[in-house]
């Protein structure tokens, strides 16, 4: 099972987690299944999934990545929307499941999580008007 480093392992101050220290050896990976999400979830829950995705966006970008240590739980509320399967066939119940980002989804489902990171990009002075007097 692959550890990424650096991802967070949890969102702070809560006791909901993002990875796990180590795998299932005796029954393998937990499933990844499909959550659906509804309107009314707590703001907790909702706030867990966008750092979530932020945090893979942050660590992946639109690079495909390896399940590795990322938390089942977490990873099913998300997939098959924002998160979909890299790879066919896809093994739900594999540490090595090759998974990515579906960006358009999650730029409609998420909008803070980019709308930060064009923030954070750094201008280059491109817009400028050439010939402008001072």
């Amino acid at each position: 099972m692959e550890k990424h480093k650096g991802f967070p392992g949890r969102l702070p101050s809560s006791d909901l987690q993002f990875t796990i220290r180590h795998e299932n050896r005796k029954k393998g990976a937990t499933p990844l299944v499909a959550r659906e999400r509804f309107r009314d979830r707590k703001a907790i829950d909702r706030a867990a999934d966008e750092a979530f995705l932020r945090a893979l966006w942050e660590h992946f970008g639109e690079e495909p990545f390896v399940r590795g240590n990322l938390d089942a739980g977490r990873l099913s509320w998300l997939l098959g929307r924002e998160v979909v399967p890299a790879e066919e066939p896809f093994d739900p119940k594999s540490y090595d499941a090759l998974l990515r980002i579906d960006v358009a989804r999650a730029r409609a489902a998420f909008p803070r999580v980019f709308a930060e990171d064009a923030a954070a990009e750094p201008d280059d002075g491109d817009d400028w008007d050439e010939g402008e007097d001072e």
